[in-house]
């Protein structure tokens, strides 16, 4: 095997693609910090034990694992960013109020999350520490949405759905991870056999229950129709009463409910949303409450955000125009670079032009040229 072919999902960003990258990754971060949220750059690996407690299997499962040459102890390249953010929350920052924390940087897969995707994500998030009434939820999918519309997605869905009308119908019965792995899955796939035969053995109103769960998809009704169909109970009321709220503060965008939905990370305790447009393969941005992730690190506070990769956001907006230059000639005229130095600090982009290499710019729209002008230099338009 050639020594400079890369690993399978994991792929070198050429200039075209790295500009359009870092123009959203740029735009994303503006519009977080527009809401009041505060820039954070956790460590790309840290002590496995840090980086994985209270996460569940799936997200232990996703991490690439190595050893310390200078403690021993086992280390961990970050498969995701909240739990370190959470860490961050609690033991760096310490505040007493509500703390809004963003973040964008890579993480590492140790295999794809979807068909023909990195493991290489570079992960943009947003969260919302300290707050647990559903204003910071409205807040937190606000964001996301307002994201997504700076970036230039149009035509977006918000699925919705809550962690605790699973966990309630599931309170009172013993499952392994495994079980519950299984389980989980069964109900994201809709897979009503599988289902039938996890649940065997369970009391009837659960089973009962998470049987009809996989029908429970579709526009505002199926809030109705879930009241009708679950059990009875505090919890999974409140998770209904809730949605239908959440779900009549979202504008800009259609809204949709799947109360089977299970996809995404173990930690989320409420509700959770994905959001959706057309010719994207998957969720563009996943979210939603997630009140014990920071109990792990001793500061078990209220918690809601959100992420996407901007990797795959790339791939579903339209090609940004090449950014507008001026082509100016090389010199050694102390007048001509001058003028260069003063384009380039006023924000100008200045291309010069190398002897021989007139026609080679693939990044930039050269629309002006710097010419002389007797004992000066002036911009011409092309």
């Amino acid at each position: 095997m050639s020594a400079w072919v890369l690993p399978d999902h994991i792929a070198d960003v050429l200039p075209s693609e790295a500009r359009h990258i870092e123009e959203l990754r740029r735009e994303l971060l503006d519009t977080a910090r527009g809401f009041g949220y505060e820039l954070v750059m956790p460590p790309l690996l840290e002590h496995l034990e840090s980086l994985l407690t209270g996460t569940g299997e799936a997200l232990d499962l996703q991490t690439f694992k190595l050893v310390d040459q200078l403690s021993g102890r086992m280390m961990g390249l970050r498969a995701d960013t909240t739990p370190q953010v959470a860490r961050i929350d609690a033991h760096l920052l310490n505040r007493q109020g509500v703390t809004r924390l963003c973040y964008c940087g890579p993480v590492l897969h140790t295999r794809p999350d979807r068909p023909h995707a990195t493991r290489e994500p570079l992960q943009f998030g947003a969260e919302i520490y300290g707050h647990a009434g559903l204003e910071a939820d409205i807040e937190a999918l606000q964001l996301a949405l307002d994201c997504l519309a700076a970036s230039r997605v149009s035509d977006l869905t918000v699925d919705m759905a809550d962690a605790r009308i699973v966990r309630s119908l599931l309170e009172g019965i013993t499952l392994d991870v495994k079980a519950l792995a299984a389980l989980h899955a069964a109900l994201a796939a809709k897979d009503t056999g599988t289902l039938t035969d996890l649940t065997r053995d369970f009391p009837a109103a659960a089973r009962q229950g998470l049987l009809a769960l996989p029908s429970l998809y579709g526009d505002a009704k199926v809030l109705a129709e879930a009241a009708q169909a679950l059990p009875s109970r505090p919890a999974l009321q409140q998770a209904l009463e809730q949605l239908k709220f959440v779900a009549g503060q979202i504008r800009g965008a259609r809204v949709s409910f799947d109360l089977a939905d299970m996809r995404g990370y173990a930690y989320y305790t409420g509700m959770r949303f994905a959001i959706y447009t057309p010719g994207a393969s998957d969720a563009l941005a996943r979210g939603g409450r997630y009140d014990e992730v920071g109990a792990v690190f001793g500061r078990n506070r209220p918690a809601v955000g959100f992420s996407l990769d901007v990797k795959q956001l790339v791939g579903v907006v339209g090609k940004r125009p090449l950014k507008a230059a001026i082509r100016a000639p090389w010199g050694e005229s102390a007048s001509l670079r001058a003028a260069i130095a003063s384009l380039r600090q006023s924000g100008e982009t200045v291309v010069c032009i190398l002897p021989g290499h007139e026609s080679e710019l693939d990044e930039f729209e050269c629309d002006r040229e710097l010419v002389s002008s007797g004992s000066a230099w002036a911009v011409r338009v092309l």
